[in-house]
């Protein structure tokens, strides 16, 4: 969710009364566990083979090797048969250093960030540069449009070649960067022994199990419930899987909907509640909203079998009750981030096959979330039914995925970024690693279920079986066209998770008014925008129902463009949708549990 991987199955249930949807709320507000349903039998031998399979995983990191052996096979053996494209490997590899430059932005959207200093266009850097873009446009070449080969197999191909290309990049070495030459000479080789001392305190992390960064010392700079995940607020209902918090109001009247927040289960919720003037849960609360939030609890072992009929049931549909219950009995806005999102149009579209006439919903934004995984970039090279056997293996030993074994996939997603520039900043320049907020977030790991992470995997990015309209809840299909409330969902331009035309293929399932912005940035920057900062941007334009598709392409050019955050463009859209304000509930609430951010977010 720039976080780590980047990137879930199941069933949710449509069952005929409310009761039977959300389990019974606790007396006590205490601990109920999670209804379990019961695994399909398995052959005795599976066992055996999961135990080789984990093995295997384990020593490659997750990862296919069969997948990877059959994905070069087909692509080597179709372009031995392809002299034609041969050639114009050959050719491309003879361009110039402009045309490769341009090449470059244009399958990356943007320069190279690698090559910014002036000096790389000074002799003998700027030969070394032009001979490594030439190198990296023949091998985008030589994995594109071969004949024969499917597009999947020459992605996997691409991408595996571009990460080793990516460790011989001139900018990666001390004597061949001129920039870090520069730091040399300015500094008297000081800069080389601050990046020794980082990549020290780097190693300490890691071996604690924290993420690159997140030295003890680090970690102080944003303590959760003081620096960062602060708005004021209480938890109010808890069970083994989540705890729901209402935050406190900051006005006089609040408008009748509340608003609540449902996070991905990959992560931890406070991506939206980060430093005060960074956090949209107060951003909506300065502005009239009562709002609630979902924390998940970080399983470990004992949660292995929840799957997606318990984080819809025990968990979504649960939070959804209770906040309806202590708002009296409000309607609410459901806002899902990334994988949030899916799971809040599964739950509605569950929600909306009972055709109640006081429905718990009253709006629904999704926030970088795909409801169609038939594209979903990059991460999808990484699905294949070899690789999720040898993953399902591997969660199935441990009994959940942990967070780091999910970084590392992230990171390899946009390894430019997040690895070398990474490595030249913080241990060739020995630049002064600033924290923010957003990477202190990123460091606080969290480990996913066993059976929720390889029902996601296999029936959503595998199978796209919600759109498709295979994906069960208890048993009772499920499709977004039978949602009938107003839709706002949101895309970044740069994401890496959940590219933007993915999310856009929204248009095609969901067949009611639906307002679609595209703003920019990445998956965690763009979304975590507020108003005021420069050079942010987003497009926006309202599908009605009944209107004729447009393509992403053409939308984005008709798109209208607003310069700044948008918050306030949502925010609004959230009023228009809303009755009109009334007194500000009572806070704190009776029988609360205890102050945000809880107990569950500090789940290690």
């Amino acid at each position: 969710m720039g976080r780590q991987l980047s990137s879930t199955n199941g069933a949710v249930i449509a069952g005929a009364a409310t009761a039977a949807l959300v389990p019974a709320k606790v007396a006590t507000k205490g601990a109920s566990a999670p209804a379990q349903c019961p695994a399909p039998p398995e052959p005795p031998w599976r066992g055996l083979d999961r135990l080789g399979h984990a093995a295997m995983a384990r020593a490659v990191g997750g990862v296919s090797p069969l997948g990877i052996c059959l994905d070069w096979l087909d692509w080597a053996m179709h372009l031995a048969m392809a002299p034609g494209k041969q050639l114009s490997i050959a050719l491309a590899s003879l361009q110039s250093p402009e045309e490769a430059a341009r090449q470059f932005e244009r399958y990356h959207h943007r320069p190279d960030p690698r090559f910014r200093h002036p000096d790389w266009k000074t002799w003998p850097f700027s030969q070394w540069q032009s001979a490594f873009q030439r190198l990296e446009g023949s091998w985008d070449a030589a994995t594109h449009g071969v004949s024969g080969a499917t597009p999947h197999d020459q992605q996997a191909v691409n991408f595996i070649g571009r990460q080793v290309l990516d460790m011989f990049s001139p900018s990666n070495f001390w004597f061949a960067n001129p920039e870090v030459l520069e730091a040399i000479g300015d500094t008297g080789g000081l800069n080389l022994l601050k990046g020794a001392r980082r990549w020290w305190m780097d190693a300490c992390a890691m071996a604690a199990g924290h993420a690159p960064g997140a030295s003890a010392e680090n970690m102080e700079v944003f303590r959760v419930g003081k620096d960062i995940a602060a708005t004021p607020g209480t938890v109010i209902y808890r069970n083994d899987m989540l705890e729901l918090i209402r935050y406190a109001p900051a006005t006089s009247e609040t408008w009748r909907e509340p608003v609540l927040i449902i996070p991905s289960w990959l992560l931890k919720y406070y991506i939206l509640d980060l430093s005060p003037h960074n956090s949209l849960i107060r951003y909506l609360v300065q502005h009239g909203h009562t709002v609630y939030a979902i924390s998940w609890k970080n399983p470990g072992e004992e949660a292995r079998e929840w799957g997606m009929d318990e984080y819809v049931h025990d968990g979504l549909l649960a939070a959804l009750q209770e906040a309806a219950q202590d708002s009296g009995g409000r309607r609410i806005h459901g806002v899902g981030y990334c994988l949030g999102g899916t799971l809040l149009a599964i739950t509605a579209a569950a929600l909306a096959r009972r055709h109640e006439r006081r429905p718990l919903l009253r709006s629904i934004t999704l926030l970088a979330a795909q409801t169609d995984f038939a594209e979903p970039g990059e991460l999808g090279l990484f699905i294949s039914h070899s690789g999720l056997t040898f993953l399902d293996a591997l969660m199935w030993q441990q009994g959940y995925l942990d967070g780091r074994q999910l970084a590392g996939v992230f990171q390899l997603l946009n390894s430019r970024d997040l690895i070398w520039s990474r490595l030249v900043r913080d241990y060739l320049l020995g630049r002064e690693l600033r924290l923010t907020d957003l990477m202190a977030w990123n460091a606080d790991i969290t480990r996913l279920p066993y059976r929720m992470h390889s029902e996601t995997l296999n029936r959503l990015y595998l199978n796209n079986d919600l759109a498709a309209g295979r994906l069960c809840v208890r048993g009772q299909p499920v499709a977004l066209a039978d949602i009938r409330i107003p839709m706002y969902a949101v895309a970044t331009e740069r994401d890496h998770i959940s590219p933007w035309e993915s999310v856009y293929k929204l248009h095609l399932l969901y067949h009611r008014d639906l307002t679609f912005v595209l703003c920019s940035g990445g998956h965690n920057v763009g979304i975590v925008s507020e108003p005021g900062l420069p050079n942010r941007d987003f497009r926006w334009g309202l599908r009605h129902q009944g209107a004729a598709y447009v393509g992403p392409a053409d939308w984005a050019e008709q798109a209208e463009r607003v310069e700044g955050s948008w918050w306030p463009h949502w925010e609004a859209w959230l009023v228009r949708h809303s009755a009109p304000k009334g007194p500000a509930p009572a806070y704190p609430p009776e029988g609360a549990i205890c102050d945000a951010p809880g107990e569950y977010v500090h789940g290690r």
